[in-house]
């Protein structure tokens, strides 16, 4: 041993002093791959215990087979808002057929599509499952999967669907036992007896009857294929709603039979040119909609679907809702009689959506009227029309805030105006307006206002907009959708934008769902997109603009306006074209639909209305008073809610400041602190961008001079003031307080003198008097008058003579009859403040020196020029000025959407000669 270590520690030496004059050359390997091998044969042997030891844990825990549960549905209970049982749903359709009634065609289109290999593995595939590994690695956990026929009967049977290392290892080991117990072919049997085919068809012999109305051994090729292409997700490749989805899914079938042999090429060829709608039967409509939550539940359903691979008829979840049981009766009984809502015909439908504003909560849903199905059209979600003008808060109005700092008082001029391409656009009324405000434009829905708004924003901006609230539109749009042409929406996608401006600008997206239980106890939440999408000054100004549709004189909304609430809402309606008005008898004033949406901070609600009006048929119109039904269910439902919750007012952000304006100017400039209240309007801007320039129009003016004397030899106050600036224009308005008490106005004249007659005794008057020059108003000059407790004997009765009273007689006062004495106070009171007594031009007790208050400026506002603005004018604050915006135009081109016809209209046409093709009443 010492002489081998001696010649191995020379060897070394050797070595090393050889290396100290050689270059350095690379290192041998050897050793360190030796290490290396080590290394991973350690790490190898380590996960292979810790993975045998984690797959044991899982296993351990894995149920037992249960015959029953392969082949029956479990339950799925549907809960409220409040965590209250709603319904039960699992016991649906289900024709159960056996192994040996399957045709081969159908057998084979299974195989093609969801496991080629069935026949050869033994529950578990695992080629393919390598292959999922390697996807997974690339594009994460979950990414593909890999499961048999088997691994999906126990997953429908026994285990969640959620993609976890524990349950797939789970699935494989049951399936391996299942493969044990059973036989391919009842395995294959159990498999499409179990799956969820959509439209209630559970299995796919019902799903068979359910579609094409046939047996198994009586489908084509093409009809197979659509089938075997539903269960990977029904709700998305439903033909009936998602027809391109579908005929997508099925070509993709039979690629994939083609592919594994069991086709020809000219096989899959000729039945992928067949129309995915050819040999499809209408769903059965048997089952009659006797429960008023069944429109809700055709949400959860689909919805649960959307969440994941769950099935709400086999899968046994417990499902929390966010339905109000209150709110959704309501609804279905406002719709379904004439309780609340006097419908003109059994054949008039309407779709209803209740969100809450903040959460984006779905409350409720109306389905439609008179629904005979269940799990039939849904009004509120499946029906999709023009949206009109509810569009033009969304596409117009909305991103002219957001992008150009618009403010309520924004100027734009309603004038003859034409689409880019020449097209003549009309406002539905046929009259042009001159300068408005964004304010008035949107409250008037002026159509040409809300085009040039548009195109100021531009078209791109404007889609990416509404894209954002929901409402997704094609790559490109039109001008013309800056009045609802060109898109679609239903009231579920309506109520979801609306609800972002009434919560400060943050989008939810509209759920019915909360969360879902698994038969494990699993917890899954819903994962809903909620995001903000304007800025909180946009979402302020629109709805301010949009609470004047509702409660302004010349707003369309104004049926719709509930005074106790402070609601925003836009109301829309569309046109029909020439052709259709002319080949149906549709009068100018008839519409295709009426929409009302609007919100509070609570609720939003979108309601539709209209006919289906199918291809080929008589075509049915909404008459004047059919079109204000949206109106009279948006208020009725909107006041029920407000019952049970209080409503607050829409909270001003920061970002915008509220700003006194200059009525009429242009550009805005603000109103000084002397400006007449009557000439100024109230407008919102965005912080940094409202007006800088003041007006210099409006001074402060002088008060009156005012003195005031009680003369006692006639019992009067003698009142008079002076105003040596004033003009002939120059009015005074004269108030009086007795001891401290509530003023009263005793005249508003150009006089400069009042006589009050028979003061009471003992008591302090106050008077004050305004100037009021050009509608500016003066600070009041006030005056106080003492009135003595007892009055002075007069001197023409000192000479009298007094008799001593006779014996026995009362010395005191007498005491008048009862009712004298407050006849005593009238008559001391009968100060000239009514002024009703024209007995002579100069009266010393009454005042009525040919001033009264009866004259012809007088103090009721019931002159021409007048003082309290009550209206009554020809010029008014109402908008009683006999124009109106009823009416439409039959010359409107068929890409313009008819607007709203609000009954009464404030300002004069400023072009006095009318159109003589116009609309009047």
């Amino acid at each position: 041993m010492a002489e081998k270590y001696n010649t191995r520690e020379e060897r070394r030496k050797q070595g090393q002093t050889q290396k100290k004059g050689q270059n350095k050359g690379p290192k041998k390997p050897t050793n360190m791959l030796k290490r290396i091998f080590l290394i991973l044969v350690t790490i190898g042997i380590i996960g292979l215990v810790a993975g045998g030891a984690a797959m044991a844990y899982f296993i351990s825990d894995a149920p037992e087979l249960d015959e029953k549960l392969l082949k029956d549905p479990v339950t799925s209970k549907i809960l409220d808002e409040n965590g209250k049982l709603l319904a039960e749903i699992g016991k649906e359709n289900r024709d159960y057929v056996n192994y040996e009634d399957i045709p081969d065609l159908v057998e084979e289109a299974f195989l093609a599509t969801e496991d080629s290999r069935f026949y050869e593995h033994h529950g578990v595939d695992f080629l393919r499952l390598g292959s999922a590994v390697i996807a997974n690695v690339k594009n994460g956990f979950g990414s593909e999967g890999a499961s048999t026929l088997t691994q999906q009967v126990i997953k429908r049977s026994y285990l969640t669907p959620d993609k976890t290392i524990k349950r797939k290892v789970q699935e494989m080991w049951l399936s391996i036992q299942l493969e044990r117990k059973y036989t391919k072919e009842e395995i294959f049997e159990m498999y499409v007896n179990k799956i969820f085919f959509a439209n209630r068809a559970n299995g796919i012999l019902t799903a068979s009857q359910t579609y094409y109305g046939k047996d198994l051994n009586e489908l084509k090729l093409n009809e197979a294929a659509m089938l075997v292409g539903l269960p990977q997700s029904p709700s998305r490749y439903d033909p009936y709603k998602y027809p391109e989805r579908a005929k997508e899914r099925r070509d993709i079938v039979l690629h994939l039979m083609n592919k594994h042999g069991y086709i020809t090429e000219t096989e899959m060829k000729n039945a992928q040119s067949i129309d995915i709608t050819e040999g499809l039967q209408e769903i059965d409509k048997s089952q009659i909609d006797t429960t008023a939550y069944d429109a809700f539940i055709d949400l959860v359903i689909e919805e649960v679907g959307d969440m994941g691979d769950y099935n709400v008829f086999t899968d046994g979840l417990e499902i929390q809702t966010t339905i109000d049981k209150d709110a959704q009766e309501y609804v279905y009984n406002m719709l379904n009689s004439d309780e609340i809502i006097n419908y003109p015909s059994k054949d008039l439908q309407a779709g209803v959506t209740l969100l809450d504003t903040e959460t984006g909560e779905i409350k409720a849903v109306g389905g439609g009227r008179n629904t005979t199905v269940k799990r039939g059209w849904n009004y509120a979600t499946d029906a999709k029309r023009s949206p009109g003008s509810t569009i033009k808060p969304i596409l117009d109005y909305g991103p002219a805030v957001e992008y150009l700092n618009w403010s309520t008082y924004h100027q734009i001029k309603d004038e003859e105006y034409t689409y880019s391409n020449g097209t003549p656009l009309k406002n539905a009324s046929g009259r042009h307006y001159g300068t408005v405000t964004t304010r008035e434009a949107l409250a008037r829905s002026l159509n040409i206002p809300a085009l040039k708004t548009l195109q100021a924003v531009g078209l791109d901006r404007a889609r990416d907009f509404a894209t954002d609230l929901g409402i997704p539109f094609d790559k490109e749009i039109t001008e013309s959708a800056a009045l609802g042409g060109g898109k679609d929406v239903s009231t579920l996608e309506l109520a979801g934008a609306y609800s972002s401006f009434g919560n400060n600008g943050i989008y939810n997206e509209p759920h019915s769902v909360k969360k879902i239980v698994l038969r494990d106890k699993t917890t899954i939440k819903n994962k809903t997109d909620s995001k903000p999408v304007m800025k909180d000054s946009t979402a302020f100004i629109v709805t301010d603009m949009l609470k004047s549709v509702m409660k302004e004189p010349y707003g369309t909304g104004r049926l719709a306006n509930i005074p106790s609430l402070p609601v925003a809402g836009k109301t829309g309606s569309t046109n029909f074209t020439p052709e259709q008005r002319a080949k149906n008898n549709i009068p100018s004033s008839g519409v295709k639909d009426s929409w009302m949406a609007g919100y509070t901070t609570n609720y939003t609600v979108a309601v539709w209305a209209g006919y289906d009006n199918a291809s080929g048929e008589q075509m049915e119109y909404l008459g004047e008073s059919s079109q204000r039904i949206p109106k009279y269910i948006f208020k009725n439902l909107m006041e029920h809610m407000a019952q049970s919750k209080e409503t607050k007012d829409f909270e001003q952000p920061d970002s915008v400041v509220k700003v006194g304006v200059i009525k009429g100017s242009n550009p805005a400039v603000k109103a000084n602190e002397y400006t007449p209240s009557s000439k100024i309007t109230y407008e919102y801007y965005v912080k940094g961008h409202e007006p800088t320039q003041v007006t210099t129009e409006y001074e402060k003016i002088d008060s009156p001079g005012i003195s005031a004397s009680y003369n006692q030899e006639s019992n009067e106050i003698n009142l008079s003031w002076s105003y040596p600036k004033g003009n002939g224009n120059t009015q005074f308005e004269v108030k009086m307080s007795v001891d401290g008490g509530a003023q009263s106005v005793l005249k508003k004249s150009k006089d400069t003198s009042l006589t009050i007659p028979n003061p009471t005794p003992g008591s302090k008057y106050t008077f004050s008097v305004v100037a009021l020059v050009d509608n500016q108003q003066s600070d009041p000059a006030s005056t106080s008058v003492k009135i003595p407790a007892e009055a002075e004997v007069p001197e023409d009765t000192e000479d009298e003579e007094i008799e001593d009273p006779a014996e026995g007689e009362d010395t005191e006062q007498e005491t008048p009859a009862e009712g004298e004495e407050d006849k005593q106070d009238e008559d001391k009171n009968n100060n000239g403040e009514n002024g009703n007594n024209d007995n002579n031009d100069n009266n010393g007790n009454n005042g009525n020196n040919g001033n009264n208050g009866n004259n012809d400026n007088n103090g009721n506002g019931n002159n021409d020029n007048n003082g309290n603005g009550n209206g009554n004018n020809t010029d008014d604050g109402n908008g009683n000025n006999g124009e109106d915006v009823e009416g439409g135009d039959d010359t409107t081109d068929p890409g313009t959407v008819e607007e709203e016809k609000p009954g009464e209209t404030p300002d004069p046409d400023p072009n006095p000669d009318p159109d003589p093709n116009q609309d009047t009443e």
